[in-house]
Parts: C-alpha cells; sequence; structure tokens
C-alpha cells in the first residue's frame, strides 16, 4: 500500500512542476489543427475527384 501512496504523492509533485499552456497558447494550437485539417480535407477531396475521373475515363 506504500507504493500506491507514494505513486500519489510523486503524481502531485509531478504536477505541481508542470507549465500550463495559456489560453493564447491553446486557441493557437486549435487555429493551426482546425486549418490543418481543412487543408490535407481539400487536398484529399481533389486527389479522390481526379483519380476518379481518371478511373471514369479508362473505363470508357
Amino acid at each position: 500500500m506504500s507504493k500506491v501512496g507514494r505513486y500519489f504523492k510523486e503524481s502531485a509533485a509531478e504536477l505541481k512542476r508542470v507549465v500550463w499552456p495559456t489560453k493564447e497558447d491553446v486557441f493557437a494550437s486549435i487555429k493551426v489543427v482546425v486549418i490543418s485539417t481543412i487543408v490535407i480535407a481539400v487536398l484529399l477531396g481533389a486527389l479522390d475527384l481526379g483519380f476518379t475521373s481518371l478511373f471514369r475515363l479508362l473505363m470508357k
């Protein structure tokens, strides 16, 4: 049981040393993720449309 208690004490001590991000940092990271996701989705959609058109052209 002493190992479990030590684990929680060490975990609490470690959490006190964490440097938490500011609101601005979090929102900046969210913007990067959303913009990256949209760009990748558009690129994959364009590739899919291109390959579909090519496949239909070859099947005629």
